[in-house]
């Protein structure tokens, strides 16, 4: 395979990270085979003065990083940024690419001396000013790159990256590619189980990312907002309930008296008025508002579901009463359907006076009968 890096370059790297292995490393926290492994990067801060990457360690990379991790680490950028490139290096090699190269990048890794507009600077390849996610070639004044130079205001030397790190992607330790039998020998599935460039690194070079790490990475990144998914199907619900609102105000003003008096009795059974319904659901209106404005999302899908439910069992509840006819057993035994307008149909009847009739309401006088001879 062949793999374009300056030799020089690599030497410096590996002289550098030999002098770096933490003291603490020892064979008591050693992992030696990685299949079940997962490591997922988070994002590049910038913590104790020095450009790092954080990332967490999870033991079951079947969970896809979504369980509690071992821990989360902090490890300087070109110390993670050579163990991701010799990853990418050693999976392009089982994937039988012969021909991979490592990108311009590379040659950043460590303290490199370079003269920009006839300035002397010193670049390395750390995290971009503006961006969490992103890495750039940054400057410094002196050979070692601790201190940073400022190149137009800024101390990236906006170098054109031809290099990136999967930020917030769970990436198993141990990549497996289809293999046939005769391409393969007795040592293969065990030097892959112990081989993991990345993450056997990353575990050696490990630094511990307390609270105040972990919040400085949480201070540059924003908040996720609502995504044109989540805007639709937010749009939808939100008219789905206002339509069955709707229906909801037309049926209740065909509902019946005896209905309505069964309805407030309920209400008031439970201690509450109309007007304590009416003033809770419209607070509900408005925290969810509130809560979609402020992107909280899983609180925000939770009770706008909640209300959906709540006005689609009372919707179905007023359908079910108003197509329930009133029954009443007939003198010969049969059941006989009444309906709601049949007492407003008896008011009118005894106030109808029949056209063919000559005497007023409440008024009796005998028929006159025939004569017979």
């Amino acid at each position: 395979m062949t793999r374009s890096r300056n030799a020089k370059t690599l030497i410096s790297l590996l002289a550098l990270l030999s002098s770096s292995i933490p003291a603490s490393t020892n064979a008591e926290d050693a992992i030696q085979y990685w299949t079940n492994y997962a490591i997922y990067p988070q994002r590049c801060i910038n913590y104790n003065d020095n450009d790092q990457i954080m990332y967490s360690m999870f033991e079951q990379s079947s969970n896809h990083c979504t369980d509690t991790p071992i821990g989360t680490y902090v490890a300087s950028v070109p110390t993670f940024a050579n163990a991701y490139l010799e990853q990418a290096a050693d999976n392009a090699a089982d994937a039988g690419q012969d021909d991979y190269e490592y990108p311009a990048m590379a040659d950043y890794l460590v303290c490199t001396y370079k003269q920009i507009n006839g300035g002397d600077y010193y670049l390395q390849l750390g995290c971009n000013d503006e961006d969490t996610s992103l890495l750039a070639v940054n400057t410094y004044s002196d050979a070692q790159c601790t201190e940073p130079s400022s190149l137009n205001g800024y101390d990236d030397a906006n170098l054109e990256v031809d290099f990136s790190i999967s930020f917030n992607k769970c990436t198993s330790c141990v990549f497996w590619t289809d293999k046939n039998d005769d391409e393969i020998d007795d040592q293969y599935y065990a030097n892959k189980q112990t081989n993991a460039p990345l993450c056997s690194s990353m575990w050696d070079y490990k630094e511990e990312c307390n609270g105040k790490c972990q919040m400085t990475g949480k201070g540059t990144t924003e908040r996720e907002g609502w995504n044109k998914a989540d805007k639709v199907l937010l749009s939808i619900l939100s008219l789905f309930g206002f339509g069955m609102l709707l229906a909801i105000m037309k049926k209740r003003q065909k509902m019946s008296n005896k209905d309505a008096l069964l309805e407030q009795a309920a209400i008031s059974a439970a201690g509450l008025q109309q007007s304590h319904i009416l003033g809770m659901f419209f607070l509900l209106i408005l925290i969810i508002t509130m809560f979609a404005l402020l992107g909280l999302k899983k609180i925000t899908w939770a009770l706008l579901l909640m209300l959906n439910i709540v006005l689609f069992s009372y919707l179905m509840k007023l359908t079910v009463d108003g197509s329930v006819k009133e029954t009443v057993i007939g003198p010969d035994g049969k059941i006989v359907e009444k309906e709601e307008s049949d007492d407003e149909d008896d008011d009118d009847d005894e106030g109808h006076i029949s056209p063919t009739s000559t005497t007023g309401p409440g008024k009796y006088e005998n028929p006159e009968l025939p004569n017979v001879a």
